[in-house]
C-alpha cells in the first residue's frame, strides 16, 4: 500500500491515466492553512530524494505523465516543494515500485490481465493493504477471497479501517503473531486476572474449606 502504485488492466491505461493526470492538474500546492490540497516535503534532502526516485523511474524507463519537480508555489519563497508526479508505464524491477518512496508519487504499472495483476501482489514480499475498482461484483469476490493481503477494500482506496476493527498486514507487513488493532490489539495490550470466588448463604453458620464439587 505504501509503495503508492496503480495496477491498470489495459486496455484502460491510457485513459486512466489521462483521468488521474486530469485530476492532479487542479491539486493546489503550498500552504495548508490557505486552503492548499499539498503541502511540502519536511526537509530539503526528502525533497531531492524524492527528487531522485522520480529521475531514477524516468532513466529506466518510465514515462513521467505529470512532473512534479518544478512545481510552482504561489506566494511561497521559501518551502521543500515538490508536486504530484504520476509515472506510467512503471515495471516491477524499477526503484519506484521496489521502494517506499513517502511522496507525492504515484506509479503506473500496466498488465494484460487479471492473474497478471494478482500475481503482481501475490509475488509482494509484504502484503498490508490492497485495493481494487471495479463494477463487477465476481471480479470483486474473487480478488478479496485470493489475494494474499490483510486488508482489502473494493472501490475504497485506502483500506485501512477504523482502529476497534482494523485488521493489519500479511506476509512481511506483519511483526510476531498478533496485529497492532482490533480485538487481537486488545488482547495483547490487556494482561488477564482470574478470580474464583465463593459466597456461601448466612445461615450456614460454619467455615468449610473445601474445594466445591458438583453433586
Amino acid at each position: 500500500m505504501a509503495i503508492s502504485v496503480v495496477v491498470a488492466l489495459d486496455p484502460v491505461g491510457d485513459e486512466l491515466v489521462a483521468k488521474i493526470s486530469q485530476r492532479m492538474a487542479g491539486l493546489r500546492v503550498g500552504d495548508g492553512r490557505r486552503g492548499c490540497d499539498m503541502g511540502p516535503l519536511v526537509t530539503q534532502a526528502h525533497r531531492d530524494k524524492v527528487a531522485s526516485y522520480v529521475a531514477a523511474g524516468e532513466r529506466e524507463g518510465a514515462t513521467v505523465a505529470v512532473d512534479g519537480r518544478g512545481v510552482a508555489v504561489d506566494g511561497e519563497s521559501a518551502g521543500f516543494w515538490l508536486g504530484p508526479t504520476l509515472l506510467d508505464h512503471v515495471t516491477p524491477t524499477m526503484s519506484v515500485y521496489t521502494d517506499e518512496i513517502f511522496g507525492p508519487v504515484l506509479s503506473v504499472v500496466r498488465v494484460g490481465s487479471y492473474a497478471e495483476g494478482l500475481a503482481l501482489i501475490q509475488d509482494h514480499p509484504y502484503g498490508n493493504g490492497t485495493a481494487i475498482f471495479t463494477n463487477d461484483g465476481g471480479a470483486a469476490r474473487r480478488f478479496v477471497n485470493e489475494v494474499q493481503v490483510g486488508m482489502v477494500g473494493v472501490n475504497v482506496p485506502i483500506p485501512v479501517p477504523m482502529a476497534y476493527y482494523s485488521f493489519g498486514g500479511w506476509k512481511n507487513s506483519l511483526f510476531g503473531d498478533a496485529h497492532a488493532h482490533g480485538m487481537e490489539g486488545v488482547h495483547f495490550f490487556t494482561r488477564g486476572k482470574v478470580v474464583t470466588q465463593r459466597w456461601l448463604d448466612p445461615s450456614h453458620g460454619g467455615i468449610n474449606l473445601g474445594f466445591p464439587t458438583q453433586s
